[in-house]
């Protein structure tokens, strides 16, 4: 695994600035959080847990309850690279939730971000 800079930073950052560009465009904290539970098979209290702690993406990631089986179904472009083309398992998972938060801020009905 190659070490990127972002595997290394506070999920609860990254978690705050998901949640700052929900908000912008009218959404809220908890599409947000649907989001983040479907995609890691965490439930509210093991988000609030993460959120709370220091673990860094890479943790955060590694302690997910379970990938959602669909979550192959995420295709698009986030920062210039198709995220189904990305070969680093973890930094693929960063994208998948990248793009989720980015088709919610761009007003896509949840039915569709979770691929139902």
């Amino acid at each position: 695994m190659s070490d990127h800079k972002i595997f290394s930073m506070a999920f609860s950052k990254i978690y705050s600035l998901y949640v700052q560009k929900a908000e912008k465009k009218s959404r809220t904290e908890e599409e947000v959080i649907q989001i983040i539970c479907w995609l890691t098979g965490y439930n509210s209290d093991g988000l609030a847990n993460q959120v709370g702690s220091e673990n860094d993406l890479a943790t955060f990631f590694a302690e997910a309850p379970a990938m959602n089986p669909n979550a192959s179904l995420i295709k698009g472009v986030v920062c210039g690279v198709r995220v189904e083309e990305v070969e680093d398992p973890l930094m693929r998972k960063i994208r998948y939730l990248d793009k989720l938060i980015d088709e919610l801020a761009k007003g896509k009905a949840m039915e569709k971000i979770l691929r139902s």
